[in-house]
């Protein structure tokens, strides 16, 4: 059995994250670019290439396909939706709050800076491994539509996985007293796509491992730490109102996450 390949370092991450939000008091200098992050095409392993290291992935592919309609397969559709609202609205069940993005316009400008960077060094990495998705050259069900754009799109690692992973992150160093919970539905975003039937599982463990590189650059970027008090502060106003998330929601991704592809049977 597989062990969950995400969230080891949670009392790091939030002694460290904690020391970021206090200490941002620098004047924005620069963007953040996609140069100023990690080249994971040194730091992450070569994808699965032979029958017996892809075995894994293939028994978790052929047991996810058995979700298709299923609640967990719903909320794998609405977790692909990447656009930053839906996105960090994905958040509010961890977070204890409905998450606004147009009441946190601090936090849009983290995320989409963060964001805009991830997309160009992660297309890099991507077309570095050349990896076919698991969907290709089969009729298996996926939850998103076969549209051409996918197909295209290498598949190691996780580009989706990256994204809602490092918001968690980024997340957790704003509001540290939420962390686990931020990183448990940051890896079930990442578990979305394996259940969708778009990305190895392996390519979703990668994209947690450069997840976290890319949110350490991010969080030591001199913009991006100018604009982290602000964001704290419109999360905790968020929080005074009082806007309470949706009970069945809630409970949907607490049982996603308690049921993890990578390790049920």
């Amino acid at each position: 059995m597989t062990n969950q390949p995400a969230m080891r370092t949670r009392s790091i991450w939030a002694i460290m994250l904690t020391s970021l939000v206090a200490s941002c008091t620098t004047a924005p200098s620069a963007s953040l670019v996609s140069s100023a992050l990690p080249d994971e095409r040194l730091s992450l392993a070569a994808p699965p290439a032979t029958p017996a290291s892809q075995a894994n992935d293939d028994r978790i592919f052929a047991a996810t396909r058995a979700l298709k309609d299923t609640p967990r397969w719903k909320l794998a559709q609405s977790d692909a939706d990447l656009r930053p609202a839906p996105l960090l609205r994905g958040f509010s069940c961890a977070a204890g709050f409905m998450i606004a993005l147009d009441k946190a316009p601090h936090l849009e400008q983290i995320l989409t800076l963060m964001a805009n960077a991830e997309t160009g060094r992660t297309s890099e990495e991507k077309h570095y491994w050349k990896r076919l998705r698991p969907f290709i050259g089969n009729d298996q069900p996926i939850c998103v539509s076969r549209e051409s754009n996918l197909r295209k799109s290498p598949s190691y690692p996780s580009g989706h996985t990256i994204a809602g992973y490092s918001t968690a992150l980024v997340l957790s160093a704003l509001l540290p007293e939420r962390s686990a919970e931020l990183l448990q539905r940051g890896r079930v975003i990442g578990e979305s796509r394996i259940v969708c039937g778009v990305h190895w599982a392996s390519d979703v463990a990668a994209g947690y491992q450069a997840a976290g590189a890319f949110a350490v650059a991010t969080l030591e970027n001199p913009t991006i730490r100018a604009l982290m008090p602000q964001a704290r502060e419109e999360l905790l106003a968020l929080q005074a109102a009082g806007l309470r998330p949706d009970a069945e929601r809630c409970a949907l991704e607490a049982d996603a996450a308690a049921h993890s592809p990578f390790s049920e049977d």
